[in-house]
């Protein structure tokens, strides 16, 4: 160490503290995850905790196109479907011509796959951003999406193509059989990518593609190639992507033409606004709640998708920066410790609102239910009560708690609005 270097040691004690706080929060991350399955038992709750890692893996990769790069792209599920396409052919060839390779490394193949097909349509694509990228995006996506249908002996047609994950060797007396034994290797995966993935953004590629999403011509003053930036942002992305892929085709040991076509692409665009774009740990949140209701509510509703398009239009109107800028917007409050002054007011607010979201959601479901209901089915439950959906009483009591609800909240609204305002004026601060 030179003098200089031992010099700002000195001048910075807290140093070393700054860096070991800032690994507590992966620490605490990687042993929440590691202990869920000691509550979680069952094989379901497995599956769902493995389809939300994947998921987040997955928005995480878009996260650097959108998020850290500007780059809208309606074609990602391409590079994560032929990820997922390419390691399953290559756990067919462990099983069947007796290749070697651990079960545990099949997400670097499909990555590596992925990182492929990103160098390729990134060279073109990447030249022009904004509307021209989000086209070309979109023509390559129902390009590929098309060729699954008819490349069979690839794709597999319209019943895809499956595979064994049994069959590889084993790795350290794991035979990968047990769905717990799918999900800590999912676990581990999942912490390996979301971990190099901040660490790219906090590199110099990342933050010039920071700056080439809010300014690409003052980028190009300052000498960095705005085409080249977001061709390697581009090419890292496709590789975590094909990761998603290779960690969907180990646990549903199965790949279709959903894997990649347009309809998958809006949904991790969708999942990626949710959770706030932007923000590292935005998609993070978004597929959390996007996998909990696909898979939790969708087992109580039929209409679990009309909520969810709710939610979205909601978001876009409202909240732009997702549930992420919602959170990133009491920092202001925290800072100036007047983060209390807002507790009294949404408590306030949180009974009439939850009541007419849940009586809103009631006569959705009154009017699906009498909309396709066959014959004399007129009963139907609903929060634990039994009652004839094809009658006014309950579907006018419901119109009543929510019109009394909405009403409340409406009268609570400028309340919170003069809280917020207080607990963001600095002048009073301590």
């Amino acid at each position: 160490m030179n003098t200089a270097s031992k010099t700002q040691a000195v001048s910075n004690p807290n140093r070393r503290l700054i860096s070991l706080s800032s690994l507590l929060p992966w620490a605490f991350a990687a042993l929440f995850l590691l202990c869920l399955p000691l509550v979680f038992q069952s094989s379901a709750a497995l599956t769902i905790m493995n389809q939300m890692a994947i998921t987040i893996v997955f928005a995480l990769s878009y996260n650097m196109l959108l998020g850290q790069g500007g780059m809208l792209s309606f074609g990602h599920a391409v590079y994560m479907g032929l990820g997922g396409f390419f390691a399953m052919h290559v756990m067919n060839m462990v099983e069947y011509d007796g290749l070697w390779l651990p079960l545990p490394l099949l997400p670097v193949v499909g990555g590596l796959f992925g990182m492929a097909f990103a160098f390729l349509i990134g060279s073109f694509s990447t030249r022009r951003a904004g509307t021209v990228f989000a086209m070309i995006s979109l023509g390559v996506g129902e390009l590929i999406a098309a060729c699954s249908i008819i490349i069979v002996v690839f794709f597999g047609g319209e019943e895809g193509i499956s595979g064994d994950r049994t069959m590889g060797p084993e790795v350290l007396g794991f035979d990968f059989a047990a769905q717990s034994e799918v999900y800590y290797l999912t676990v581990i995966w999942l912490l390996v990518a979301t971990v190099l993935m901040y660490l790219f953004s906090r590199t110099p590629i990342g933050r010039i593609a920071n700056a080439v999403r809010d300014n690409e011509e003052r980028a190009e003053f300052l000498g960095y190639s705005q085409r080249h930036v977001r061709w390697m942002s581009f090419i890292a992305s496709g590789f975590f992507a094909g990761v998603a892929g290779s960690l969907f085709a180990i646990n549903f040991e199965i790949l279709t033409e959903e894997n990649l076509n347009l309809a998958t692409s809006g949904t991790i665009l969708l999942v990626t606004f949710l959770g706030g774009v932007g923000f590292f740990i935005g998609p993070i949140i978004g597929a959390i709640v996007f996998t909990l209701l696909q898979t939790v509510l969708g087992l109580y509703t039929e209409i679990w998708a009309l909520y969810l398009g709710i939610l979205f239009v909601s978001c876009v109107m409202f909240f732009p920066g997702g549930f992420a800028g919602i959170i990133a917007m009491h920092r202001r409050p925290l800072a100036l410790g007047k983060l209390n002054l807002l507790v009294g007011p949404y408590l306030k607010v949180a009974i009439p609102a939850i009541t007419s979201v849940l009586s809103l959601a009631a006569i959705l479901e009154i009017m699906f239910h009498k909309r396709h209901s066959f014959g004399d089915d007129h009963e139907m439950s609903l929060y634990g009560i039994t009652f004839d959906s094809h009658g006014f009483q309950a579907l006018g009591l419901c119109v009543v708690i929510a019109a009394i609800s909405l009403f409340l909240v409406s009268r609570i609204l400028p309340s919170i609005k003069a809280a917020w305002d207080e607990a963001n004026y600095a002048g009073d601060a301590q």
